[in-house]
């Protein structure tokens, strides 16, 4: 009796919870002051689903087709800005974010590097594109630009991740052979780490497509001038065809890329196997 009731005293006491309980209260209070800040009108927005539904009707129910070339060619020059803009940002991005990644390159470079990212990620596109408005003017090479080097923060992000995720094995394989930093990164880590770093150059396209439209708000040219411009003079009827060819293809490009990228990541091998089983 006298073992039980000691092995009673010993156990443990559970842990408190008046920490959890006071930063639940703080996150509360945060959360309140920042919709308490943005001078939201909720009885404007529990009319939205109205309104929504309003709008949708004009845009929709019956579309202009007459502008539909032209709806074609800039969604088109779109894509092409975010095409170009996402092998911009991969060309740059790739060397740079390996250089970045542990034990590729000097710690000086590595930090520096990083840093930048981290620096260019804090700027969304739009500003960009409007810092390079006063060079390159209201052009789609704007928008091409602005795209590419918004994604490099991202793009670099994801390459150094990517290397420090990759097994050793092979590394230090290369490096018992006589090889150094560059034959490291040649023979050992570029070959493990192309298929994940081609995915995410496919995902970074599909991001850039979405953004393209974005930017042609501001100037930049794409359909999304264009939908800007119809919006402006409220001609609902052509705003719902642009949006109805920005939709679809959307969706043609998220399939064919998609497609791609399970390609890619799962390989000709395995889907082979796949079939066969």
């Amino acid at each position: 009796m006298t073992a039980v009731t000691e092995t009673r005293i010993a156990l443990p006491k559970p842990p408190s919870k008046v920490g959890p309980t006071i930063w639940s209260i703080v996150v509360g209070l945060v959360i309140v002051a920042a919709a308490w800040g943005l001078g939201a009108d909720w009885a404007k927005l529990l009319d939205l689903p109205r309104a929504a539904w309003e709008y949708a009707v004009l845009m929709f129910q019956s579309p202009d087709w007459s502008r539909l070339p032209r709806a074609l060619f800039e969604t088109w020059r779109s894509i092409s800005m975010a095409w170009l803009g996402a092998i911009l940002c991969v060309v740059l991005s790739v060397p740079l974010g390996m250089l970045a990644a542990r034990g590729t390159g000097p710690a000086w470079l590595r930090y520096l590097l990083r840093g930048l990212f981290a620096v260019i990620r804090a700027f969304p596109e739009v500003i960009i594109a409007l810092i390079l408005l006063t060079v390159t003017g209201l052009t789609p090479f704007t928008g091409m630009l602005a795209l590419g080097i918004a994604g490099i923060g991202t793009q670099g992000k994801w390459v150094y991740e990517t290397i420090e995720s990759l097994d050793d094995g092979s590394a230090e394989a290369v490096q018992a052979a006589g090889g150094g930093r560059l034959a490291v990164l040649r023979w050992a880590l570029w070959p493990a780490a192309l298929p994940s770093l081609a995915s995410f150059a496919l995902y970074r396209f599909e991001i850039n497509i979405r953004t393209s439209a974005v930017l042609g708000l501001v100037g930049a040219g794409g359909v999304g001038e264009m939908l800007s411009n119809y919006t402006n003079y409220r001609e609902w009827s052509t705003v719902g065809m642009l949006l109805t060819v920005v939709i679809v293809a959307t969706m043609l490009v998220d399939l064919v890329s998609g497609a791609l990228r399970r390609r890619i990541m799962e390989g000709a091998q395995a889907r082979g196997m796949d079939r066969s089983s």
